[in-house]
């Protein structure tokens, strides 16, 4: 078993005079990290260390989230789903926050420390359940972008490659900054949703109600409340996620000194997400005011079936948001998949490295989103339905991960005083039953339906 130190590298470095270009960038980012901390400059100092935290959180915010979203708005409306969105997120910073720490003590991605810490077989285990699942979602990303374009007629094949070469040429950077600040950027459109919202006229008193009261479930406890309240879980809380945030929160160069950043970082992330998230089932609750049936739309039919009732520039907004949301975590999770094959096999694995040294985690990470864009072009495939069933199999999928991570977050031999405390494992371990108890639920749902409301 591997002792990690903090200042042990991630790779062998080839000579002592020989540093890899990634090596190279990630000092000269931290250079600047350095020198904002020197002068007090703390503004500058935010600004450069934050982006996981945003990005983790943001592309969560997906394709398929997003679409469980409008559809829970439309089968819902205002109520029961406002505050439990609001406690999903909280779920999701609790588990990000371990995360954070994990990687900026360790020095080391979450499949390389799994593998480190428990064996071979746990982290090329880890590492191929993580690449399936997120070919699974990478898939509805590219369902996202495809449906989010066809609302302006853009062909499907136009769109879904597009979507890839845009995705090729912001790795084509080849710099972990650059590709951030570019991610970011994408990112900030997932609050397109909140205008839209407001086109929609929702009641501020019924809003403000909802979260004090839970609100009604409109039509009872049934199987279908029940699919779509672990959607919306798994729209929130998914195992990539941790994956991704450790590795980049390493690739990006955090150190202990670090963590509080991280922490403000994961936080506003979760803040804008939630903000966006609400703002969606907000925007498709006339559809449920108006009694109108959504069991047979598509990603680019919800936009068109709110044109009666935000017009067609928040049916724009909408649209464009779903485009957003496809794109950012397509580029994100793809990431996410590169990061673990590489760590697992020991092979470089950063957006800092060059295309000679670094091939294989660019190959992975855009074969991972090649096939998955080839997938969303098949002929009428019920994009709706895959969309929700991917988020149900992250929710079930994501109990093992945190026990992992909470494994790892408290071995004091690698954590030493940043491992957990009292109240983060009373969390961590809140989070973890939740979703299994939630697990079980679906299961005696689904094996006996006649047990809930019809």
């Amino acid at each position: 078993m591997n002792i990690l130190t903090e200042g042990e590298p991630r790779h062998p470095v080839p000579g002592p005079n020989a540093p890899r270009a990634e090596d190279i960038k990630r000092a000269r980012d931290r250079s600047h990290v350095h020198a904002h901390r020197e002068g007090g400059r703390w503004g500058m100092l935010l600004w450069l260390l934050v982006g996981p935290g945003i990005l983790v959180m943001l592309g969560e915010n997906d394709g398929p989230s997003m679409i469980s979203y409008a559809t829970t708005g439309a089968q819902y409306g205002i109520g029961f789903f406002l505050p439990f969105i609001v406690l999903t997120f909280a779920m999701a910073f609790v588990v990000q926050e371990m995360t954070v720490r994990l990687g900026a003590v360790t020095k080391r991605g979450h499949a390389e420390l799994i593998k480190e810490r428990y064996g071979r077989f746990w982290g090329f285990f880890s590492m191929a359940d993580l690449v399936f699942g997120n070919l699974l979602t990478l898939v509805t990303e590219f369902i996202a972008v495809r449906a989010g374009l066809g609302f302006f007629g853009v062909p499907p094949a136009l769109a879904v490659l597009g979507a890839f070469f845009l995705i090729v040429a912001i790795v084509a950077t080849k710099s972990y900054w650059t590709w951030e600040r570019i991610v970011l950027g994408f990112a900030v459109f997932n609050l397109l949703f909140v205008p839209v919202a407001i086109l929609a006229h929702p009641v501020s008193s019924d809003v403000v109600r909802a979260f004090f009261t839970w609100g009604p479930i409109a039509g009872g406890v049934t199987v279908g409340f029940i699919l779509l309240l672990i959607s919306n879980i798994g729209a929130t809380v998914t195992p990539w996620m941790i994956f991704f945030q450790q590795s980049a929160v390493v690739d990006k160069g955090l150190t202990p000194a670090d963590i509080r950043h991280g922490r403000i970082d994961t936080a506003i992330g979760a803040l804008i997400a939630a903000i966006a998230a609400i703002a969606t089932v907000l925007a498709t609750t006339p559809l449920f005011i108006h009694h109108i049936d959504v069991s047979s739309l598509q990603g680019a039919d919800f936009a068109k079936a709110l044109i009666p009732y935000v017009g067609n520039i928040g049916a724009t907004l909408f649209a464009l948001g779903l485009f957003e949301a496809g794109i950012v975590a397509a580029i994100t999770i793809s990431l996410s998949s590169a990061y673990a094959f590489g760590e697992v096999t020991g092979r470089p694995h950063s957006m800092n490295s060059s295309f000679r040294d670094g091939w294989p985690f660019y190959t992975v990470l855009l074969t991972a989103a090649g096939i998955a864009a080839l997938l969303v072009l098949i002929p009428n495939a019920p994009l709706v339905f895959i969309t929700i069933i991917v988020n149900v199999i992250a929710t079930l999928s994501m109990p093992p991960a945190i026990v992992f991570l909470l494994l790892l977050v408290n071995d004091r031999e690698i954590m030493g005083e940043h491992a957990n405390r009292g109240w983060s494992n009373f969390f961590g371990i809140g989070v973890t039953v939740f979703l299994v108890v939630v697990g079980i639920i679906f299961g005696i749902a689904t094996v006996f339906p006649r047990l809930f409301l019809t």
